[in-house]
């Protein structure tokens, strides 16, 4: 039965009918749970060859909307270059990035196995094969004809915001002033950008646990190993607890990942991504709950915060 027959997605429903092959229909569609930046529809697609599964992605938030056009079309030329490695990323179908034909600017994909898991049973199995997942896409061999843009930073000292009422100004002063400097210089490699576990499937469990597909490669960029590590860092950080997201980089150096050998550096990658999560993180606690973590309140979330940018100077911030 179709789950979705909602008006706003009528065009969008036609256009994306009308590309399939002779004898294929859409059969069902749902939408997804989990996404933040835009609406995520299952498809399934009936016909004579037997059935399948689409995935679409449409922007509806007038930020994305007005951004849609540069980052669908990143994330089409991104697919069809993953296609030809190891990395299991879902396979490009049609893009309609103007919204020419649809009712949204749109990106349809082919359906990858798996579900996003976000609970804290096997966690730490789990980070383990991320890591390993991130030393991967970085070491990817692009050819300097399609390399992504330049990364770019999420916050800046100017904009972070800490939380109204908190117990620790000092601590984030401190932070605030280790982002003033200038970045450091670093080795450039192909960046997912938003690699965190709300972005990777997984199948199985226990000895067979595996990642089965890593998605949301709008942000694709070109820059240092260490601001996708951050940025996993720090999701899970407030995920499952700061102890969780100071692991991540030894795990990543474990899987034979390579990062910043002056502590100072990498504390600043590690900053400038935590910082942009200020001051609360609600904005990625919202599909997290959606996804049954009612748990992650936004006090938890603050507390969680704070704690690890502690943690951070503990460790890489000793002269910082």
């Amino acid at each position: 039965m179709d789950e979705d027959r909602g008006a706003d997605w009528a065009a969008t429903r036609a256009w994306v009918a009308g590309g399939l092959p002779e004898g294929e229909r859409i059969e069902a569609a749902a939408r997804l749970r989990g996404g933040w930046t835009s609406e995520m529809r299952r498809l399934e697609i009936a016909g004579p060859g037997g059935r399948r599964g689409l995935v679409l992605r449409s922007f509806v938030k007038p930020f994305y909307v007005r951004h849609a056009e540069g980052l669908l079309r990143r994330e089409a030329d991104v697919l069809r270059f993953l296609a030809g490695t190891d990395v299991p990323a879902a396979g490009f179908v049609a893009l309609d990035a103007a919204a020419r034909h649809c009712d949204h600017p749109s990106l349809l994909m082919t359906l990858l196995p798996g579900t996003v898991r976000t609970d804290d049973a096997e966690a730490g199995p789990r980070a383990a094969l991320l890591a390993r997942q991130l030393v991967r896409v970085h070491g990817l061999p692009v050819p300097a004809a399609a390399r992504p843009r330049a990364y770019e930073a999420w916050t800046s000292a100017e904009r972070v915001r800490p939380p109204a009422d908190t117990g620790r100004p000092e601590l984030w002063r401190r932070a605030v002033d280790v982002i003033r400097r200038d970045p450091p210089g670093y080795r450039p490699c192909f960046l997912h950008r938003d690699f965190h576990p709300g972005n990777v499937l997984f199948t199985g469990g226990g000895a067979g646990l595996r990642i089965s597909g890593v998605v949301d490669w709008v942000e694709t960029s070109w820059g240092p190993a260490d601001l996708d590590v951050a940025h996993c860092s720090t999701a899970l950080a407030l995920l499952h607890g700061v102890p969780a997201g100071m692991a991540f980089a030894d795990r990543y150096a474990a899987a034979g990942g390579a990062l910043a050998g002056d502590p100072a550096a990498h504390l600043y990658w590690r900053l400038l991504d935590a910082l942009a999560f200020a001051p609360d993180a609600e904005k990625v606690a919202v599909p997290w709950r959606d996804l049954g973590r009612t748990d992650l309140t936004p006090a938890v979330l603050t507390g969680r915060l704070e704690g690890y940018l502690q943690a951070l100077f503990d460790r890489y911030g000793r002269n910082s």
